[in-house]
């Protein structure tokens, strides 16, 4: 195929379907280090993976890192968690926004790109997926209205840390009232006069049959609710007095229980600030 033929594909998929700026999908992946690779996996990821595994892909217009220290894994609840085992394992997070109607398209695009940076040897292979999946948005509650970021801007705007709750539901249909007590009465209750500016809510999708070996099968796909609280203060701040108790609190709805609260601070990109107190 000619250079020329190429470049007239590009225009004519820019020229069609959706393009709009909300996330209506995320990726959202928490990944282990082994032990005594922290540092050359840090330089991979900010180095390489960041950009050629995720950003440079169509529809993906959004990224951010994120590192939980030693001293943040601990705070993480619950202690039997169906997500992490151990609940402090997957001290780094990468959360990413995809455009709204482009998931099937980047899909494409995402499998097939890892498959060549597979055979290109430009994936690091010492380290663990503990949480990775592709999600569609639900919602997004905001502590001040109309005022402030918006929920596109999350991944771009400064904010001080990021707390990943994953909240599993006992059936498809409770999940529904779940997200609607959530996004109507526990949710902004729980926002006003808090550090968190807002809530981006998120509901996993299945990954392709074609993915990575190395990546897990997504679960709870029909039960699970992924909650992104992004916070304007340090999680060191105000763990206790805004989170500590969020297990209980969803728990008396009896509409469902928190399977993972853990706290982040971003990374500092191009630097290895942090990786000498994961462990």
């Amino acid at each position: 195929m000619s250079e020329d033929t190429r470049s007239e594909t590009y225009a004519e998929l820019a020229a069609v379907g959706p393009y709009g700026v909300r996330p209506g999908h995320a990726l959202i992946t928490m990944v282990e280090p082994h032990p005594g690779h922290e540092y050359a996996y840090n330089r991979w990821y900010e180095d390489d993976h960041y950009y050629a595994g995720a950003m440079a892909m169509p529809w993906m217009y959004s990224g951010r890192r994120w590192v939980a220290t030693r001293d943040l894994q601990l705070l993480r609840y619950p202690e039997k968690s169906a997500i992490a085992q151990p609940v402090t394992a997957g001290c780094y997070l990468s959360t990413y926004w995809i455009t709204a109607g482009r998931y099937d398209d980047h899909m494409r695009w995402t499998v097939a790109i890892n498959k060549r940076l597979n055979r290109d040897a430009r994936v690091y292979q010492d380290r663990t997926h503990v949480f990775t999946a592709f999600q569609d948005h639900e919602t997004t509650v905001y502590r001040d209205g109309a005022a402030g970021p918006r929920d596109f801007h999350a991944l771009d705007h400064p904010y001080a840390g990021l707390v990943v709750e994953v909240i599993d539901a006992d059936s498809p249909e409770q999940r529904a009232e779940l997200l609607e007590w959530l996004r109507t009465r526990h949710l902004p209750r729980r926002l006003a006069g808090s550090p968190a500016a807002m809530v981006t809510i998120f509901r996993p999708t299945p990954l392709p049959l074609d993915r990575m070996s190395y990546v897990k099968q997504v679960e709870g796909t029909d039960t699970r609710l992924t909650l992104l609280w992004f916070l304007e203060a340090g999680p060191r701040e105000c763990w206790e007095g805004h989170f500590g108790d969020l297990e209980a609190a969803v728990g008396e709805s009896k509409l469902g229980r928190v399977e993972l609260m853990a706290p982040f601070v971003p990374t500092v990109p191009g630097t290895d600030r942090y990786v000498a107190e994961l462990r």
